[in-house]
């Protein structure tokens, strides 16, 4: 592994997602903001214990109680008067059920004079759940779509209609109180009603959708759960206001801010990426091919979500496949790599935020008997990029705001 750009890159990585955590945003939502009645907190997400504790750091006491339910691993201490729940993604498990639940117990009951400051962030689809059919059939379904390459605005259709706090439920349930939401970004373009399933916006699709996607990738499921996707969300919301805070845009910008004073010429090839991760670790390849004879460093810069079609039982996530299927079209480039990272510092069901590979990357698997095509074919990036040091390693970092790669060359 080059050295030099891989200390670029983890400097890149450092100070990118340092630019988008969560506090400022939460204190900019909440400036100027009265609350006549009881203000009860419910944070939701990978980002949402960092959301939290901004808000009780900015609102102290007026806050009543919290609940912040979380990504295992991702409370990083106590929160005054808060009940912190860490639970599974990106299948729901129980812990994902009880800290529901919990938040529903808080807001029951309240009048119109009282508010509910929901914050929310990416994977609150898996972590906020109240499931409408047996939960094992839930995580089941779950999985079938992870699995089959549906992205996530198709999955978080199908989530909508199985639960009882997605799509807009979770608003009806706190009705007559005020819902003030403050949502992180974790979908290209920020649609709001597929942020982690929008428990608190109307839902825009329909159940013509939710059939059509069910056929699509032919799910599996009950009579009963077949039956959910024919009833209809709720298209309208009264007592809900939300501002959308951090985003994807802002993580590009501020890698190319990093990139710029390390020397690189940066170039935004785009925000909304949205393809399979290998076609992705190609196409960021033949950038780096393409521009090789310039003469002069530069930086290339992708975000988005990309997916993973399974085809293997081995362990990774896109980033890391994003990065290992790269290295295969820079083989034997001088000075040249390509990174990709998760903002919330994991990457798939794995404890990586992603993966780096450069021109040397491809012998040094062949030296440990392994060619990126297997690898890829299997889906085992995690341990490949193990064995020659390619793995980027953060811990949770307690933002989430999709995922960005970058192709640097010197």
């Amino acid at each position: 592994m080059n050295q030099l750009l891989r200390s670029h890159a983890d400097l890149i990585i450092k100070e990118a997602i340092a630019a988008v955590q969560p506090d400022a945003a939460v204190r900019r939502a909440l400036e100027g903001k009265e609350f006549p009645g009881r203000v009860l907190l419910v944070a939701a997400g990978k980002a949402a214990w960092q959301m939290a504790k901004a808000a009780s750091d900015f609102l102290g006491s007026r806050i009543e109680k919290g609940v912040v339910v979380t990504k295992y691993d991702h409370v990083m201490g106590p929160i005054a008067n808060f009940d912190c729940y860490e639970a599974g993604h990106p299948v729901p498990d129980e812990n994902s059920f009880k800290g529901t639940q919990a938040a529903l117990d808080l807001v029951d009951g309240l009048t119109d004079k009282d508010t509910v400051l929901f914050l929310l962030s990416g994977g609150g689809s898996a972590l906020f759940e109240k499931p409408l059919v047996p939960a094992e059939e839930l995580q089941d379904i779950t999985g079938q779509l992870l699995a089959c390459g549906a992205d996530i605005v198709e999955i978080n259709t199908i989530r909508k209609r199985l639960s009882g706090v997605k799509g807009g439920r979770f608003a009806l349930f706190c009705a007559p109180a005020k819902v003030e939401a403050v949502v992180l970004s974790d979908i290209l373009s920020d649609p709001l009603d597929m942020i982690a399933s929008g428990p608190a916006c109307p839902d825009s699709t329909t159940c013509a959708d939710a059939v059509r996607i069910a056929e699509k990738y032919g799910l599996k499921m009950s009579a009963a759960a077949a039956e959910l996707l024919r009833q209809e969300t709720p298209k309208q919301l009264d007592n809900v206001s939300t501002q959308i805070n951090g985003s994807v845009r802002e993580l590009c910008s501020a890698a190319a801010k990093v990139c710029t004073s390390l020397g690189y010429e940066p170039v935004l090839l785009t925000d909304q990426l949205c393809c399979q991760a290998k076609e992705a670790g190609s196409f960021m390849a033949s950038i780096l091919k393409t521009h090789a004879a310039d003469g002069k460093p530069m930086a290339f810069i992708a975000g988005g979500e990309t997916v993973v079609k399974l085809t293997g039982h081995g362990k990774g996530g896109r980033n890391q496949e994003l990065a290992l299927a790269a290295a295969a079209g820079i083989a034997g480039m001088k000075n040249a790599c390509v990174f990709s990272v998760g903002s919330d510092g994991t990457d798939g069901p794995t404890d990586a935020a992603g993966g780096c590979c450069d021109g040397d990357s491809c012998e040094e698997l062949k030296q440990q008997g392994l060619t990126v095509d297997a690898v890829l074919q299997d889906n085992d990036a995690y341990h490949a990029l193990q064995k020659i040091g390619g793995l980027i390693m953060t811990g949770p970092t307690g933002t989430n705001v999709n995922d960005v790669a970058v192709a640097l060359i010197r």
